[in-house]
């Protein structure tokens, strides 16, 4: 059992901790009607940051990256610096390569994440202190009821070079991989109950400081400890990305309240199930001059109060193994007619970039994949475990 999943236990157990979880929609279209529909990526596509700033994404949260030969370059030098950038489309279901360098330091976490309007997500997740692993997590429609999610796996050099952190997500399953090699399987009926992601998601990349002065103590503990600020800067830096969508189409958006994959319409594509990972691309997308701020960005201080104020509750730390265990039901089920196909389009390729985006979506949203513990536990629910995004 991880360390910190000793700790969290036992302290929730004592009723001596609170947990939120980090995580803001402007909209979410199973609880809300009329939330805009997602731009959609709808090809295959690849940004190389060592040619500079990406004009598909903005920051969403924090100061932009630099950029410079060997990447984007995500620095963490004070207080309240958490540089993050999200994609201006969304992929249904897809697959990504990231080549990533995580940053070191204790209290620093790296994340890659794939979140959606409805808060399904999937994660990689490094703490600085630990160099040689990282953490797998997902989630179901924001819910934070159970606590067994989490998975480490072995990273090992994850600080020192740069390793491909691959991510396929389909109907059937979702695969982590590490230079190739996959790490972590999970299929709808390996997922807890109504939990696999299935909804059209963004991608979200940068650090940020969990372990600092103010900080829930359960939070600090997982992040290694206190973060030491005479040691900044620390950094993270991405070379590339390369997404495929394996849907295609201008736009996605939610056909009723479900969540439902089979739910989801494409304005002028198709939603499929499945894809071809080896999609290729054919040129690499443009860079842009900056990466652009979005009309929503939002200060660490204040997406934290944002979602203190959103009252949602999380508890997590992860397993170390890097399996899943069946659950009682899954949730993706076959697909149907009209909207939604189950067989492999293969994803569209393209030169251009992608749509920008339009109004709330991607800007809005905000999470920095990691539990906020503090306080008195309240009603939060023991159910098993614990997990860390």
């Amino acid at each position: 059992m991880h360390a910190f999943t000793k700790v969290l236990l036992a302290a929730i157990a004592s009723g001596s901790v609170t947990v939120h979880a980090q995580t803001f929609t402007s909209c979410n279209p199973t609880s809300k009607s009329g939330c805009p529909s997602d731009p959609a990526l709808g090809k295959a596509i690849e940004y190389d940051f060592t040619q500079g700033a990406p004009s598909d994404f903005s920051v969403s949260t924090g100061s932009a990256p630099t950029f410079t030969k060997e990447g984007g370059v995500f620095t963490i030098a004070k207080k309240g610096d958490a540089p993050t950038i999200t994609s201006k489309w969304y992929m249904m279901f897809g697959h990504y390569d990231i080549k990533v360098k995580a940053a070191p330091g204790q209290g620093v976490i790296s994340s890659l994440v794939l979140q959606s309007d409805d808060l399904d997500e999937i994660d990689w997740e490094w703490v600085g202190s630990a160099s040689e692993e990282v953490q797998t997590n997902y989630y179901g429609k924001g819910q934070t009821t159970t606590y067994d999610r989490g998975k480490t796996v072995a990273a090992p050099g994850s600080q020192a070079e740069f390793h491909t952190y691959s991510l396929d997500w389909t109907s059937e399953a979702i695969t982590w991989s590490i230079d190739g090699k996959t790490v972590r399987t999970l299929t709808p009926e390996t997922a807890d109950k109504d939990q696999y992601p299935q909804s059209p998601m963004m991608l979200k990349i940068g650090p940020w400081v969990a372990g600092d002065v103010g900080q829930p103590q359960g939070t600090v503990e997982w992040a290694g400890g206190l973060i030491d600020w005479s040691k900044a800067p620390y950094v993270m830096v991405v070379e590339s990305v390369k997404a495929i969508d394996y849907s295609t189409g201008k736009s996605y958006s939610y056909g009723d309240m479900t969540g439902d994959w089979q739910s989801i319409k494409s304005d002028g594509g198709k939603i499929s199930g499945t894809g071809d990972p080896n999609a290729q691309v054919s040129d690499a997308a443009p860079a842009g001059t900056a990466v652009s701020s979005a009309a929503s960005t939002q200060s660490a201080a204040a997406n934290n109060a944002a979602v203190a104020n959103s009252g949602s509750t999380t508890a997590t730390a992860p397993s170390s193994s890097g399996t899943d265990k069946p659950a009682s039901s899954g949730t993706v089920k076959p697909a149907s007619s009209g909207t939604a196909a189950g067989t492999a389009t293969g994803a569209q390729t393209s030169g251009s970039s992608a749509t920008a985006a339009t109004g709330s979506n991607a800007s809005a949203a905000t999470h920095n994949s990691a539990a906020r513990i503090g306080g008195s536990i309240g009603a939060v629910a023991f159910a098993a475990a614990v997990m860390i995004l």
